[in-house]
């Protein structure tokens, strides 16, 4: 407890950092471990398509770091805080269906953790870079070296991979902008604005 009565988490955001102002009260969401995995996992896809063409061994070694990101990450879900939990987030379709009607309606509500739509993207990216590691691993393979079916397999699980991580910032941005959040540095310090009258949590 602080000297306000209150756990460090619930303080407005610049009196927990030292600064004299006050502003709205945020709340812990994005554990290290799942903050560490997703700037882990983001910055190894980034290493692996500036390797493409080039710098083979480094190429594989980003790809066997994404991959690692992803198991990490999948067993962390496990054991994790709860919005790092994918029972959390992995809505059913139909809640999901739902969401999106709403917010072309814009009466979406605000969610804590990651949306429904949110939340189906993290299992299509992480799903994405199993394949992409998988498919690459299988083209190194004396069995299928040089196989032309599967480094078009490969090939197109890394334009999937590149289309879905522009859906992922572009919905970050949208939605940050919709909640008046930003989202990007909830994911760098783990905090987000405190949930409101109409917050999933």
């Amino acid at each position: 407890m602080s000297a306000h009565g209150r756990p460090p988490s619930a303080l407005p955001e610049r009196d927990r950092r030292g600064g004299g102002q006050t502003s709205a009260p945020t709340a812990r969401v994005w554990d290290r471990p799942v903050r560490w995995l997703h700037w882990t996992l983001a910055g190894a896809v980034g290493a692996g398509w500036s390797t493409t063409l080039a710098f083979g061994g480094w190429h594989r070694a980003a790809g066997c770091l994404a991959l690692a990101a992803v198991v990490l990450r999948v067993a962390w879900s496990g054991v994790g805080s709860r919005h790092a939990r994918f029972t959390s987030f992995v809505r059913s379709p139909r809640a999901t269906w739902t969401y999106l009607r709403l917010l072309l309606r814009g009466r979406e509500p605000r969610y804590l953790g990651h949306n429904p739509l949110g939340g189906w993207m993290i299992v299509a990216l992480m799903g994405c870079v199993g394949a992409l590691a998988f498919s690459g691993w299988l083209y190194g393979t004396d069995a299928f070296w040089g196989d032309e079916t599967v480094e078009a397999v490969h090939r197109a699980f890394a334009w999937a991979l590149l289309a879905l991580a522009a859906l992922h910032v572009a919905g970050v941005l949208f939605t940050g902008r919709r909640q008046h959040e930003n989202l990007v540095r909830a994911m760098i310090d783990g905090d987000k604005r405190a949930p409101g009258s109409g917050d999933v949590v």
